[in-house]
């Protein structure tokens, strides 16, 4: 079983327009609502797959719908009540892909919320194989819950995934989990440079490796992802015909690569498989098993370090 934490979910709601304009009056075509946070596009994505898992997350009572969306998805939770709203993010999906979010900070919670957060994931760990621990922090959150995270799922034997950016991520790299998850835009700040091959990329990873991290799974949008272990670098990718939206695909293709047990190459290419699909479906739905095309993948255990990224 996989496990997933969000501290600071979300209602995702998508709108497709004709045309972004500021300042102007815009009508939308059409209109998805989703529950969101990256820890619970991980579970979402593991339900549809019928991988068993399990969502964590705060909850506020006006959140209701939030809760009932997970549910008729059939994604089984675990929530803990607070007395704030979680946030609500508006994402604008104009013509040939292009996206602009809008993201809340979230609610701040108690010592006594987050208390009860924290007793919540170490009882799940208790049977799980992995506690996926993903998302932002809530406002004034201390940048070391993760690393706490990862120390009650230890005294359970369970392994850690963690899928955030910032001082949160800096801190659960230092904190030696068993894996992390930036994207190229992660990789840059977490070294202090830029990342424009995938030689760089895999310099990156190689160095947030040596900091602490067992392993290092980096998206790199249409030019897919680096696996760090051992050492050593792997590469893969997919062909997409028709990118509708890359809402969650770092979280599809964490899900796949736990779902295939969280290490080396062929779970590696199950990521990539899962986080293809999800490109070709909109707003942040998440693929079901019969839409996962594992013959699209090439994996490469000899990378091209001199091939330039894409700017997505």
């Amino acid at each position: 079983m996989i496990a997933t934490f969000t501290p600071n979910p979300s209602i995702d709601r998508t709108l497709e327009v004709d045309e972004f304009v500021r300042g102007g009056v815009i009508r939308a075509n059409k209109f998805r609502l989703d529950p969101g946070g990256k820890g619970v596009n991980v579970a979402r994505v593991l339900s549809s797959a019928g991988v068993p898992t399990l969502a964590i997350f705060p909850c506020g009572a006006d959140d209701l719908d939030f809760v009932h969306l997970l549910e008729a998805a059939g994604v089984p939770c675990k929530v803990v009540p607070i007395s704030g709203r979680i946030r609500q993010n508006i994402s604008i999906l104009e013509p040939e892909g292009v996206i602009t979010h809008l993201n809340e900070p979230g609610p701040r919670l108690s010592s006594a919320e987050v208390a009860a957060l924290l007793e919540t994931v170490s009882d799940a760990a208790n049977g799980a194989d992995w506690i996926c621990a993903s998302g932002s922090l809530t406002p004034g959150q201390d940048a070391g819950l993760y690393n706490e995270v990862a120390r009650l799922a230890r005294l359970h034997g369970c392994k850690v995934a963690v899928d955030t950016s910032g001082e949160p991520l800096k801190r659960a790299i230092t904190g030696g989990v068993d894996l992390i998850k930036p994207n190229r835009h992660e990789l840059e700040e977490a070294v202090g440079g830029e990342v424009t091959t995938v030689g760089d990329a895999i310099e990156a990873g190689l160095a947030l490796h040596r900091a602490g991290s067992h392993a290092v799974l980096a998206s790199l949008g249409s030019d897919g992802a680096i696996l760090i272990e051992g050492g050593h670098a792997s590469h893969a990718q997919a062909r997409v015909d028709e990118v509708v939206s890359n809402v969650g695909a770092g979280d599809a293709l964490l899900a796949g690569f736990l779902a295939a047990g969280g290490s080396g190459i062929a779970a590696l290419a199950e990521g990539i498989a899962w986080a293809a699909a999800k490109i070709s479906l909109p707003g942040s739905q998440m693929p079901r098993s019969s839409q996962i095309e594992r013959s699209l993948v090439r994996v490469s255990q000899e990378p091209d370090k001199s091939r330039k990224l894409k700017e997505d």
